[in-house]
């Protein structure tokens, strides 16, 4: 699971086990070739592309080189129909080590694919190139794909669309125009720039200078109107718009000027539809909604805003948008309300909603129960340099109490197929090592974590309740956590510490969604009060790992 990369990420893996540990995605080129192959007997359905080194670009009136795919800013649109055989060819042509991660893809027996550095494969080295193959299984809707190896994915990213099947059509009318919307984050600075600042300095990271969609910041920014994104439409079109977002750090609302917007999908799995004039998307996540153009002609701004929940915590305050036009339109756009920065009232009604289409086999016999509580810690600044942290200390994030420690000789899978000593340890706690009030006012002596490469092993075929639970720990805050290569259920959610004796009795075990990544409320349990059910998850030497 990636966790909020403010003093670095947590990766909440799967191998022989499941792992906490901290990833800060590094910088780096590649060249991204995709191109027909068949395999496993199945044919691909993808287009050849290509892949350029750096790339100099101008935002908010000032150019520098960033890492691209292909030339492209976002990168290359990926799509695929489901049952396709995918063949992804990456060479990397930068000056830092890199990887691709399929981010919300099953790898069922695909682990070696995954693409998170140093957890399921070795880093792809400068001049060298690495082949990822998969096979889409049973999946349809909108992800995406991303560097994962330190900060890359800053800008090394783009949109994963898998079509129905051929002769398929969606559970909805088929829309006239679909439209994929990336939203991410701008720094004036090198990335890795401003990663090493933070590691130096022990500090939070600098904030972003502009949310963007598609890659620009749109026209409330400075030297970006030319730049803004602007998309056609003609009265009575049905668009569907594909939203993901790729920020680093920062959930995102998200609306359209004077437009209704119905959810049909979050995380490529089709969801039991509603209107909602806002959607809240965390990183990592997608939210598929459709869209009437039923306005008067006119022009009408797509625009995201920050939600931010850590306290006294700098954010960036700024708007992102892009325009829906009717065509022939010339009228001056018109700006959508967004909700206040921190409007967790908005959230949790918004999310409270998202149910699947229909009844779900939710696992009732649960054969791992585990408790893990992320949030924020302090390391010592000495020895070293004066750190910028509280109180001459280093931000440290952590689960149970455990700040993961990335390997960097062999890869956590590798070590576990060749069983290579001295890589990890499979002593990750099930439950927080000492209990106290998590959402209080946590004693002093719980705010330094431990350092270590520690797993957690689960046998194969067992079905796992996770619950997360926020901590207060300098600040209760708003969490991305994501698993790779599965899907769950979240069953419950909610604010507080949580009650196994009251909570467990509010379960929705009828039609919980299914996601791939969710948002631990600020001060509260999974994806706002409960549990999350990770339903079977199935590890073991074939298929072993998922982060």
């Amino acid at each position: 699971m990636e966790f909020n990369p403010l003093s670095n990420s947590i990766l909440f893996a799967i191998l022989l086990t499941l792992v906490s540990m901290t990833n800060a995605n590094q910088d780096h080129y590649h060249e991204f070739n995709v191109f027909s192959k068949s395999f496993f007997g199945l044919t691909c359905r993808l287009d050849r592309t290509k892949v350029v080194q750096e790339k100099t670009v101008t935002r908010l009136c000032k150019s520098h080189t960033i890492i691209t795919v292909n030339g492209q800013f976002p990168g290359p649109i990926l799509e695929v129909h489901n049952g396709d055989a995918v063949t992804v060819k990456v060479t990397n042509k930068a000056r830092y080590n890199v990887t691709i991660h399929w981010h919300g893809l099953r790898q069922m027996q695909n682990p070696w694919v995954d693409g998170p550095e140093y957890v399921t494969q070795c880093p792809i080295m400068p001049g060298s190139s690495y082949t990822y193959r998969f096979i889409i299984q049973d999946q349809e809707g909108t992800l995406w794909w991303h560097a994962h190896s330190r900060w890359l994915r800053a800008t090394v990213y783009g949109a994963l669309i898998i079509h129905p099947k051929l002769g398929f059509s969606y559970p909805f009318p088929k829309p006239k125009l679909e439209l994929p919307i990336i939203l991410g984050e701008w720094w004036n600075r090198d990335i890795i720039s401003v990663l090493q600042q933070t590691l130096f300095s022990g500090a939070a990271p600098n904030i972003s200078d502009a949310i963007t969609i598609n890659g620009q910041p749109g026209d409330l920014y400075k030297c970006s109107q030319q730049g803004t994104v602007r998309y056609s439409v003609n009265s009575g079109d049905y668009v569907l718009l594909r939203v993901i977002n790729a920020a680093l750090n920062q959930q995102l609302f998200f609306t359209v000027a004077n437009h209704k917007l119905t959810v049909v999908a979050t995380d490529a799995v089709y969801t039991k539809p509603f209107a909602t004039n806002v959607i809240m998307v965390g990183p990592g996540q997608t939210t598929d909604v459709l869209l009437t153009a039923n306005q008067k002609p006119g022009r009408y701004y797509m625009a995201a805003r920050a939600y931010a929940t850590a306290q006294n915590a700098p954010f960036d305050n700024t708007t992102t948008t892009a325009i829906l036009e009717y065509k022939s339109s010339t009228s001056r756009p018109i700006l959508p309300p967004l909700p206040a920065y921190n409007d967790t009232n908005t959230i949790t009604s918004f999310s409270n909603q998202i149910k699947s289409p229909e009844k779900v086999d939710v696992p009732t016999k649960i054969d791992e129960n585990l408790f893990f509580i992320i949030g924020f810690g302090f390391f010592n600044c000495s020895p070293g340099p004066r750190c910028q942290g509280p109180n001459n200390t280093r931000f440290g994030a952590s689960m149970n109490n455990v700040s993961f420690v990335l390997p960097n000789r062999a890869s956590l899978l590798q070590a576990y197929t060749n069983k290579i000593p001295n890589i990890y340890t499979t002593d990750f706690p099930a439950t927080p090592l000492v209990k106290f009030d998590y959402t209080g006012n946590v004693p002093r002596g719980l705010w330094q974590p431990i350092r270590g490469t520690k797993l957690y092993k689960l046998k194969f075929g067992s079905n796992v309740q996770i619950v997360l639970q926020d901590t207060s720990i300098f600040s209760t805050e708003d969490h991305p956590v994501h698993l790779h290569g599965y899907h769950f259920y979240v069953v419950g959610q909610g604010f507080g510490n949580f009650n196994p004796s009251q909570d467990t009795a509010r379960f929705n075990l009828i039609d919980p969604p299914q996601r791939n990544t969710i948002d631990v409320p600020v001060g509260g349990l999974p994806f706002a009060s409960s549990r999350i059910i990770l339903v079977s998850l199935a590890v073991d030497q074939s298929h072993a790992y998922q982060s």
